[in-house]
Formats: C-alpha cells, structure tokens, sequence
C-alpha cells in the first residue's frame, strides 16, 4: 500500500519515517514538507522521496493513507481534509485537543468509511514491552498499583499555546500505556507544572493519580522543564515488584545512526546492564529485555486494512485517553478529583 507523511519536523523525521521504511508493507510516496531546509532534510533521509507542497497536492499523487504529524493546532482540519479526500488517516498524537473535537474526527471517519488510528507507539516500547511480560507470566500476583515517570530534559520543544503542552503530549503517551496494562480510568486527581504566563504559558510538567476502574492506582509523572532525566516503571502487586530504568532505546539507537531497516538484528532491545529486576519471595532476578520496535505499529495497521479489521489503537482508546486528559486538566485547575467522562 501507498502512504504519505504530512510534516517532517522532528516527529516526521524520528518516529516515522525510520519504520515506514522498515515496514516493507508500504510503499512512501511522499512527505509534504514546504521549507527548503525541511526539504534538504529530507532529501538526505530519504534520497528519492518527493517533497510535495500539500496535503492535497500529496493525496493526488497516489497514496491509500497518510500520516498526519504536523503541530498540533493544525491537525484537526488537515485530518478532516484527508478523510473527505478519501483516504485512511493515522493521526499523531495527541489526535484532538479535547474529548469533544474527538469525537468530531471520529464521525467524520464513520462517515467517510476510512480508517482512522491514532500513533500510540510506546505500546511498542522495549520497557514496556517487556513489563507487559513480567505481568502476563503472573509472577507479581494481583496488582496494586504502579509509578511511571518520563523526564526529559528538553524544555527547547515544547512550543507555547493552547493546543500545546506536556500533558498533551508525553501524558497522551503514558496514559495509553497505563491503561493498556490496567485497564481504563475511572478518576483522576492532577496536578501541572507551568511555565510563562497568560495565553502564551505552557504546562512544562505533570503527575498524574489514575484510578483506574480495575482496581489499581497509577502514578505518573513527567517534566521537560527541570533539567533532569529519568525513566522508570515499578509495578507492585501482592508477591512482589518490578523495577525498570531502560533508557528510550529506540530514540537512543536512531541517534547514534542506527535504523530498524539496516539493523533489526539488534534493533529495541536493551544492554544487559540496564535490565529490570523482578523481587519476590524467591529472591531478585533481572528479566531480559524484549525486543521493542515501532515498525510493529505500521505492520498492525497494514494487516487491519487488508483483513477488514480494527487496528490494535481503536478509536473508543483513543478517545479514552483524550479523555482523561480533559479530566487531568479539570483537576489540576479546580484541585478537586475529576471523574473520566469516556469509558471504552
């Protein structure tokens, strides 16, 4: 299948094009990409690839999706454009600035009968990958409750505005996991950590209390304002704990010149030394990283499209987590815990 990509910023560059490439199921037709320095870009990414000025202009060249990974503030009707073209959408995240522009896509995409998917690619994280087997092999009993934290020390990126924002953006991330692993949140109590003033501030932190409808309370929490950098996942349930502090690995590889296409033989899978540690009754033992590798998002959504079926990111998630969004924003601005007014 043909697929195009619309924006080639850092998210264009870093977290798509790499595995579209490696997804040998699709075939790039193109990227809109308007500056001459972003067409340089890309021309040295991907030598062949034709720049195009449009998303129109892109979808009359040939392509069955795009992918929609321009700021956030524009996305809306760019998405909305593309499915009234005819055309199958991946949206980056986070896919609408609140639950009721949400649902507006979502129509839209009935309407059309395209498919409509959302880039929630950390479900393909190495360490959350490997979590996810600590958990299924059932060796920490019922859970309890879970701390996750993603500090970045990269202020520089966060534009400032409305549509903008940490919690919109790693938090759209780090919800979709949370409740991935423990199903779907039913409260939320919030706090944002902001930076300038007025309509030009931006929220530059967050943490996150999840309560979610199984039983299990998560924390989360993430900042790219206080100069410090941290990764971690601690599960604790009633035989034990799991502790991780992987680094982002796929990020990590990409910037040392790596690709999944050229090296998928070592491609998402962590050094030894940065194992997480699984400690129960019988004592502590490091659990081998799992192979993390987002191409596996684009492998999904090609299979959905020729089989007829839903992606693994379903809309209802989506839409779920733009909603406990709303909820963390609510919170944080009245103090009180908010209910989530979207259940999957």
């Amino acid at each position: 299948m043909r697929i195009g990509i619309v924006g080639f910023g850092v998210g264009g560059r870093r977290f798509h094009l790499p595995y579209i490439q490696a997804a040998t199921e699709w075939e790039l037709t193109g990227v809109v990409a308007r500056s001459e320095a972003t067409r340089s870009s890309l021309a040295e990414a991907a030598p062949g690839v034709p720049a195009f000025a449009s998303l129109d202009a892109l979808i009359d060249a040939g392509v069955d999706a795009v992918v929609i990974t321009t700021p956030p503030a524009t996305r809306r009707e760019l998405v909305l454009r593309a499915l009234e073209r005819g055309v199958h959408v991946i949206a980056d995240k986070p896919f609408a600035p609140d639950a009721a522009t949400a649902r507006e896509l979502i129509s839209a995409a009935s309407a059309a009968d395209r498919m409509l998917t959302v880039f929630h690619n950390r479900r393909w994280d190495t360490d959350l990958v490997t979590l996810r087997s600590v958990l299924d092999s059932g060796a920490l009993g019922p859970v309890w409750r879970a701390d996750f934290a993603l500090d970045q020390d990269d202020r520089a990126v966060l534009d400032q505005g409305p549509d903008e924002g940490l919690l919109r953006d790693l938090g759209a991330h780090v919800v979709d996991q949370l409740t991935q692993l423990f199903g779907p949140v039913d409260r939320v109590d919030a706090h944002l950590d902001w930076f300038g003033s007025r309509d030009a501030r931006v929220d530059v932190g967050f943490f996150l209390g999840l309560h979610h409808a199984s039983g299990v309370f998560s924390s989360v929490s993430s900042t790219k304002g206080a100069r410090r950098n941290d990764r971690r996942m601690i599960v604790i349930g009633h035989e034990g704990n799991y502790e991780s502090h992987m680094a982002d690995v796929q990020v990590d590889q990409l910037l040392a010149g790596l690709t999944p296409a050229a090296n998928a033989d070592v491609w998402g899978v962590e050094a030894e030394e940065r194992w997480g540690v699984l400690t129960t009754g019988a004592g502590a033992i490091r659990v081998p990283s799992l192979r993390g590798d987002y191409t596996e998002f684009y492998r999904d959504v090609h299979r959905a499209l020729v089989d007829g079926t839903s992606p693994s990111v379903t809309l209802d998630e989506a839409l779920h987590t733009v909603a406990v969004l709303d909820a963390a924003r609510e919170s944080a601005e009245t103090g009180e815990r908010v209910r989530v007014a979207v259940r999957p």
